[in-house]
């Protein structure tokens, strides 16, 4: 019989699940002879149960996505029959505890219902009254939630008694684990396209057309949409938008403190509890004893903590003219500060700037105007989409509201001109042909509609089409071919005594790269080949733009036995050993379903599931 921690945990969540899942589902009545929708055996599957457990799996995902699952979208995403095997599953292990015997003894279960938390009264001992009025709210009598838990517990037992004692074997944890730490050292160079001699000779037809039939995707056009479309942008609108002249100045005024800043410092400030003391920091300073930062350290602050930022003379009140006295860089002080005497360095000193309205008035205009020219399109907005859903044309609103039309053989990879933007992009995506015209706006306030005229699908170019692509792709291909030739021609000098350094490349040594490292300047499948290779081989190793020589130095096992190895395999051997238990238990209750026999009443499924519509 289980006992201990883990049975008075399974207690307790059982318990949870039957108060939460069955809030609301007493008022439904599933007496008399249509309480069961199946059986599993000689084990009835309660329709309460199925309801409970299905009512739990849509409040969790409410739960953790804040959003309510409809009955038909639970069954769309198939949560019902997801809900429905785990509850036959957990019936037909009921079904083979009966038939093996196994139950759970009046005393036991009495410990496990005492000791559920949810029964407890104020004291935080179990009290008769909670009990009964927790059962009364979820709808359960005692004898049909006592019953259920000695089924639970009793199945427990069983599961139990399947996946115990099952561990990792050691053999094939230590092998994964050097597996996957394993590392390697070896040495590389990279040769780069502009180092290959061979002359590159003239392909054949024959050549060509392997090529093109090798490499279909190089030359395949994309599905293509003949896009008309309707554009009004507010730019070019901005010139027939006329700023009264106050507005400007108005502008100008507000941003007075943008445009006119007086001369400023980038400050620091160090506070000392006694001008005593600022004086003798400022000295030792002075005299090249000490420095502000170390200052700054001493006291277990950092600079970010002193830093004032950029200030004006009035902000530094009465420390101004101290550190405004400064023509340079440097050190200020001691002076006074609203936290005592203080030390302040000079970092920068920031020019006055004074931009007068005129330099600026041409900005300000053209920014007004565009505020304007935006405001005015999004005046036309209803309009526009009142004269669509009347069946006026895009020819007829670009006519009636002086847009632009134009069209433009999109595809995905379409980003020009009304193209760069996102939301143009997402609905040239989304449309079809036939669909109808819509008014869209645009994050810059412009609007437009578009029509698909019509698609193009995908299609390879014939070769006579891309003869061009066709040539520079072999010959692309032709070189790092004739480069990984030359390459491997270096080889046996380099087993000879020859490095790669003396071979005028440039060698790059590496140690202990794991399988998961990566290499730059490498292919991302080059540490792959490196570990098929033997110690002391030479390999030549495709790149994007050339070919790489490569050694390897030597294989580098891993120490299984070290604290790090044997901390890492525990867990892993821990883990494999719960999922190879899993593993046996779901397989533990396929057999035993199918042994059993599994019969379903779907008119009562069909039942319960509209309990939740």
């Amino acid at each position: 019989m289980a006992t201990g921690k883990a049975s008075r945990t399974f207690g307790w969540i059982l318990m949870g699940l039957v108060m939460v899942g069955l809030v609301g589902f007493g008022s439904t009545n599933f007496g008399g002879s249509g309480r069961s929708i199946g059986t599993v055996g000689d084990t009835e599957i309660d329709a309460r149960r199925y309801s409970r457990e299905l009512q739990s799996e849509l409040n969790a995902f409410e739960a953790q996505t804040g959003q309510r699952l409809t009955m038909q979208q639970a069954q769309a995403f198939g949560v019902d029959q997801q809900v429905l095997a785990r509850v036959i599953a957990a019936v037909a292990l009921e079904d083979e505890t009966a038939r093996l015997g196994i139950s759970v003894g009046d005393d036991h279960l009495r410990a496990r219902i005492v000791d559920i938390p949810a029964f407890a009264g104020v004291d935080g001992q179990f009290d008769r009254e909670s009990y009964r009025f927790a059962l009364e709210q979820s709808g359960l009598t005692a004898a049909g939630f006592e019953q259920t838990l000695r089924a639970e517990v009793s199945r427990q037992i069983l599961q139990a008694a399947v996946t115990n004692g099952i561990v990792a074997d050691d053999t094939y944890v230590d092998t994964l684990y050097a597996f996957a730490r394993e590392a390697r050292n070896f040495t590389w160079a990279e040769l780069p396209v502009s180092r290959l001699t061979t002359a590159l000779p003239e392909p054949t037809e024959a050549e060509l057309t392997a090529y093109y039939d090798a490499n279909p995707a190089d030359f395949t056009l994309p599905e293509t949409k003949k896009i008309t479309y309707a554009w009004l942008d507010p730019q070019s609108l901005v010139s027939e938008i006329e700023v009264d002249e106050a507005q400007i100045k108005a502008l100008y005024d507000e941003r007075n403190d943008q445009y006119n800043q007086p001369e400023r410092r980038l400050v620091e400030r160090l506070v000392f509890g006694t001008e005593a003391d600022a004086q003798a920091a400022a000295d030792a300073i002075a005299a090249g004893e000490t420095s502000f930062e170390d200052l700054v350290t001493a006291r277990d602050l950092t600079l970010s903590d002193v830093d004032l930022g950029d200030q004006s003379k009035a902000q530094l009140g009465a420390a101004g003219d101290a550190v405004f006295a400064l023509a340079e860089t440097g050190i200020a002080g001691p002076a006074p500060s609203d936290l005592g005497p203080a030390l302040f360095r000079v970092n920068a000193i920031l020019l006055a700037q004074n931009t007068s309205f005129e330099d600026v008035r041409v900005d300000l205009n053209a920014e007004l105007a565009a505020d304007a020219a935006r405001r005015r399109v999004g005046d036309m907005v209803a309009e526009l989409d009142d004269l669509m859903a009347g069946g006026a044309t895009l020819e007829e609103i670009t006519e009636s509201h002086n847009m632009v039309m134009e069209q433009i053989d999109w595809t995905a990879e379409t980003s020009d001109g009304i193209a760069a933007y996102e939301i143009f992009r997402e609905a040239a995506a989304a449309a079809v042909d036939g669909d109808f015209p819509e008014i869209t706006l645009m994050s810059d306030g412009g609007v437009f509609a578009l029509r698909v005229d019509a698609v193009e699908p995908s299609r390879v170019q014939d070769q006579a089409e891309v003869a061009e692509a066709v040539l520079a792709g072999w010959q692309a291909e032709k070189r790092l071919e004739l480069l990984a030739e030359e390459a491997r021609g270096m080889i046996p000098s380099l087993e000879g005594g020859e490095s790669l350094a003396s071979l005028g490349l440039t060698e790059v040594v590496e140690e202990g790269q794991e399988r998961d490292a990566f290499v730059e300047g490498t292919p991302p499948a080059f540490l792959t080949e490196v570990f098929q290779m033997e110690a002391g081989d030479w390999q030549v190793v495709p790149s994007a733009d050339g070919v790489i020589l490569v050694r390897l130095d030597a294989v580098v096992s891993v120490d299984q036995n070290s604290n790090e190895a044997t901390a890492i395999k525990a867990n892993f051997g821990a883990q494999t050993a719960q999922e190879i238990a899993i593993d046996i238990e779901n397989a533990f209750a396929r057999a035993v379903q199918t042994k059993a026999g599994i019969e379903l009443n779907r008119p009562m499924i069909n039942a319960v599931n509209a309990q939740f519509q």
